[in-house]
């Protein structure tokens, strides 16, 4: 046995953890304690590829400039292996590196709403690559050769990925992130200025650590099927399971701070993403419109949606949601029966108006909303004409 092989297993992976998460709060903000327990294990994770299934993207957000996001691509770049900086790189260019012969790189993608912001259309390769590249098993498929002798050749994917920039991102992706939501530091709230030449080689010594540690933990982590916090299940559960496996191969207080962190980033997420503008007509038709409420004619369906605040209905693309639209929409969904939803006839005292039943978005309530508040919300009333409502 060599002298180099004990000295490595006894790399103390929890202090490790505890190194890189205090090298990050030197130089980030972030916005909330789970926001550095989630960077650090996502550090750790990327010198763990090969041992999962998936990798989480990690996304930097804010809604200004300003707000520290490409200082923390900076000081993950110091941290994770065969680190690529990319600025508005193509699609191509990034299946060719991750297939390449230099080592799989860790994507670090600054500037991504200049990618898929609202002036720079969908860039539907790109989204591609960065959905396929989250599994293992993701391949890109492209033609190779020249003119009739092009045959089509299967690119690896899978890599690590931690982008940055305004705004959002596509759907696809979001649900494929742990997402931290930055914000421009408070005049009390200082960070060390970050000097490359003096700190990089700083960062770099725990990416040292990280990769010895990463090869004596290899064993625990291949394989493992980490207990999930209650309610996390489905796509947030594959984002999180290489993240809580690191977290209990490092032992000490990491398992518990780990799941205290995957709670409170998963619930914000569900906050912060309305899911498709579907799946938020129906969640707000539960939640807001229908609340106590069996049946309810369109008319008054639309002005209640349209009365919302914080809600896209008074201005979809410049227009209020109107009748065809609503139609359009919920027909998407089916009721229990497997039939469409569709609006049907409601007895009023004053006639038989077209409307919808609660009993027929019930199933697609269960199906794709997030689960309701804990404290049920008043159904809108509507507004009474002003004779009616001047005091006798």
């Amino acid at each position: 046995m060599t002298s180099s092989t004990p000295q490595t297993a006894a790399i103390d992976g929890a202090a490790l953890l505890d190194d890189v998460e205090a090298f990050h709060r030197r130089f980030n903000v972030f916005p909330t304690e789970a926001a550095y327990v989630a960077v650090a294990l996502w550090d750790a994770h990327a010198h763990l590829l090969d041992c999962f299934d998936s990798t989480p993207r990690l996304a930097f957000l804010s809604p200004e400039p300003g707000s520290g996001k490409s200082r923390a691509l900076e000081i993950v770049e110091t941290l994770v292996p065969h680190p690529m900086v990319a600025v508005n790189a193509s699609a191509a260019a990034l299946f060719r590196a991750v297939s390449g012969s230099d080592g799989r790189p860790t994507i670090l993608f600054d500037e991504i709403d200049t990618v898929f912001g609202p002036k720079a259309g969908d860039n539907e390769e790109l989204r591609g690559f960065l959905n396929a590249g989250h599994r293992r098993s993701g391949v890109t498929y492209r033609c190779v050769g020249d003119g009739g002798n092009q045959t089509v050749q299967a690119f690896p994917s899978y890599t690590a990925v931690a982008v940055a920039g305004l705004g959002s991102l596509p759907d696809t992706i979001l649900t494929r992130s742990v997402i931290i939501r930055m914000r421009r530091r408070a005049r009390n709230e200082k960070v060390e200025p970050f000097r490359a030449r003096i700190h990089e080689a700083e960062g770099n010594k725990l990416r040292d650590r990280l990769a010895a540690w990463a090869e004596t933990a290899r064993g625990s982590v291949m394989g493992a099927w980490p207990e999930m916090p209650d309610g996390v299940t489905d796509r947030p559960a594959d984002v999180w399971e290489p993240l809580l496996a690191i977290a209990d191969a490092v032992g000490g207080d990491w398992p518990q701070r780990a799941r205290e962190a995957c709670a409170k980033l998963v619930k914000a997420s569900q906050v912060d993403d309305k899911g498709s503008l579907g799946v938020r007509l129906l969640t707000d038709l539960r939640d807001h419109v229908m609340v106590g409420i069996d049946r309810l004619p369109t008319i008054a369906v639309i002005d209640r949606l349209n009365a919302l605040d914080d809600a896209p209905w008074a201005d979809l693309q410049g227009k209020p949601l109107d009748s065809r639209r609503l139609s359009r929409m919920l027909h998407e969904y089916v009721t229990a029966d497997n039939e469409p939803i569709t609006s049907r006839n409601i007895r009023t005292s004053g006639g038989i108006l077209k409307g919808y039943y609660s009993s027929d978005l019930h199933d697609a309530w269960q199906r794709y909303c997030p689960p309701p508040l804990p404290t049920p919300l008043h159904a809108l009333q509507p507004l009474l004409p002003s004779s009616e409502g001047t005091a006798a």
